[in-house]
């Protein structure tokens, strides 16, 4: 049957686009945030409970309660609302599967996985603890793993302050199977109820059974009052000592002798590691228990305290047969053996819901695998995902979406969940982002930041020019062409002008000592370097004899001017040009590198030279000015 809230969009913001579990009091669904296009989990009460004034209290304190957990593995609730009928939470998605679902598929569990997944459960609870708060519901359900790895502790329905809880009256809120002695006995329930189903989860992680189980939910509430959880050892044998005391310490019967909180827990699983061999921790566990089957124990129910030790008539208002004691000689009684009709359907009912509830399921049936769940994967991380499930890519269309980012997957054909041929493949459909993307203001923005921002818009960086700015620092963005806001299509090419900063005239300090010229520079918020060589120069040694960036030209702050420094001029041979014409005398010491000045009487009529300032053969240097003199009368 259709579900119909699927499609539609729920408090003019949520679209529903496919459900993913089923639950007692609420349906979750995959949806979209219309209004900041983000994935997300909605949990939506059923409609029939919605007038229960109780159950719309308890999802209005789950919303609260978790919104103070700001804990990486602790699934985020960012909203809660109504819309008509409907109360909803708007949770974290997770795409991955639950800790019942790995059990479901591989039984026990190596003792090295068991406590990768422990761990951060119980960081998740110690945060939650330290805040004040109990879960009241940990199971192997409420436990989610994700594709990439997370651990992430879920449905914080049941919390409530620890200040609070201290003694009730009337029922039991929980799941039979990891109810606590002092919960199904006297309603306490503080930070030690979570430590004991902890410790029953661990238990169940290394052995892959529960450890007490009976025909009906009385036999084993029965066993939780008056039978310790055995050692984990005793169903698989070769277990390490230091796992069989974690699990006692978490599951004493006497709330005082377990650790207080999911913290102190945390620090002896972490020593209990400490203690293990590699060889330990990595001991495969039979997978006897591999298929075990949710049953009604697995399921949150309200259920009657019990008056005296012996848990004679006790009712579940969620579930519908009788919780007896264990029959005579371990026979089950005449109510066990003869369950109702409707029981039945209401236990295949919540074998369905589990069987489709979680979106992504890693096990295979026969030739037959499920496809896994990978809207909003990149394309990259769905095709290792498929060939991980042995399954293959028929092709990629790409289309354009205003809710999936560009590059990921927001559809595929067939979709998750869906169960195909083992060697099939799938189509995957690829977000080219949204068919006009809005040029983001870049402006003031670092170069490189500029570019991954406008690739994940979905434009393309294009052309890098530079420009002085007085207002923007150097290295960021002034402008871009397109401007900012204009809509372009997809992989449109964005020119962008970075800043030079502000600019800088440059003195001329060439003929300057070197020390002089460098703090010239240095003032004006430049930067100075040497030129590895000095040169000959008609400067003096020591002083500047070039300078990279010319006199006034305009250079940004931080830019570099490459001084070089003067050796000197060169000295060279002064040629004779004693007996020469005045003409040629002076072309031959120019050519000789000198400069030539001419000394000539007031009246001569002789064009001879007949004496030269520096004596033939001697140096001079280079560019010096030498005096001829012209014969007289």
């Amino acid at each position: 049957m259709e579900d119909p809230l699927v499609g539609r969009v729920l408090d003019d913001r949520y679209r529903i686009d496919a459900r993913i579990a089923a639950g007692g009091m609420a349906t979750v669904y995959r949806a979209v945030d219309t209004r900041l296009d983000r994935i997300l989990a909605l949990k939506v009460m059923h409609p029939a409970l919605s007038s229960d004034a109780a159950f719309v209290d308890r999802f209005i304190r789950e919303a609260k309660s978790v919104a103070r957990l700001a804990h990486p593995n602790v699934v985020a609730v960012f909203d809660q609302g109504t819309d008509g009928p409907y109360v909803y939470l708007a949770m974290e998605y997770v795409s991955g599967c639950t800790l019942r679902d790995v059990l479901r598929e591989r039984g026990a569990l190596q003792p090295r996985a068991a406590l990768d997944i422990l761990e951060p459960v119980l960081a998740a609870l110690g945060a939650a603890h330290r805040a004040g708060f109990v879960h009241r519901d940990m199971k192997p359900e409420n436990v989610l793993i994700g594709d990439d790895g997370r651990v992430k502790v879920a449905d914080f329905g049941l919390v409530r302050s620890v200040d609070s809880v201290t003694n009730t009256t009337g029922s039991v809120l929980g799941t039979v199977s990891y109810l606590a002695p002092e919960q199904i006995e006297n309603g306490i329930v503080d930070t030690r109820a979570d430590v004991y189903a902890c410790g029953v989860v661990l238990y169940e992680m290394l052995t892959g059974s529960k450890p007490h189980q009976g025909a009906t939910a009385a036999q084993v509430i029965y066993q939780h009052l008056h039978e310790d959880v055995p050692p984990p050892s005793a169903a698989v044998p070769g277990l390490s000592a230091a796992l069989d005391a974690l699990v006692a310490s978490a599951t004493a019967r006497n709330p005082d002798l377990r650790p207080h909180d999911a913290a102190a827990l945390l620090g002896f699983a972490r020593e209990a590691r400490a203690e293990l061999t590699d060889v330990e921790l990595d001991a495969v566990p039979p997978q006897a228990h591999a298929m075990e089957r949710s049953s009604a124990e697995d399921r949150t129910g309200v259920i009657p305290r019990a008056v005296a030790a012996e848990p004679v008539n006790l009712t579940s208002r969620l579930e519908a047969p009788p919780l007896d004691p264990p029959a005579p000689s371990g026979r089950r009684s005449a109510p066990a053996a003869r369950p109702r009709r409707g029981v039945l359907l209401a236990v295949v009912g919540v074998l369905l819901a589990l069987g489709i509830g979680t979106g992504v399921w890693y096990i295979n049936s026969g030739q037959f695998t499920k496809v896994p769940n990978l809207l909003g994967k990149t394309e990259e991380q769905a095709r290792a995902q498929l060939s991980g499930a042995g399954l293959g890519v028929k092709g990629v269309d790409r289309r354009f979406s205003d809710a999936f980012e560009r590059g990921t997957v927001m559809d595929t054909d067939p979709p998750g969940g869906r169960r195909i041929r083992g060697n099939g493949a799938v189509t995957l459909t690829i977000s080219r982002g949204p068919e006009v993307v809005a040029v983001p203001n870049l402006k003031g923005r670092p170069l490189d930041e500029a570019k991954e921002e406008l690739t994940r818009t979905g434009l393309a960086p294009g052309l890098v020019t530079q420009a002085f700015s007085q207002d923007v620092a150097q290295g960021s963005v002034i402008s871009t062409n397109p401007a900012g806001g204009e809509k372009r299509a997809p992989d449109t090419a964005v020119a962008i002008v970075v800043s030079k900063g502000r600019p800088v005239p440059v003195p001329g300090v060439t003929g300057l000592p070197f020390e002089q010229a460098k703090a010239t520079l240095e003032g004006l918020g430049l930067k100075v370097a040497t030129a590895p060589e000095q040169v000959n120069a008609p400067s003096d040694p020591g002083t500047v004899a070039n300078q990279s960036i010319g006199a006034g030209t305009q250079a940004a702050a931080g830019d570099t001017v490459t001084l070089t420094v003067s050796k000197g001029p060169r000295q060279l041979p002064v040629p004779n040009v004693v007996g020469q014409d005045v003409d040629t005398a002076r072309r031959t010491l120019e050519g000789a590198g000198f400069k030539v000045k001419v000394d000539r009487p007031l009246i001569s009529f002789s064009r001879t030279v007949d004496a030269q300032s520096v004596l033939p053969g001697q140096t001079a240097a280079e560019g010096l000015t030498i005096t001829i003199r012209v014969k007289g009368l």
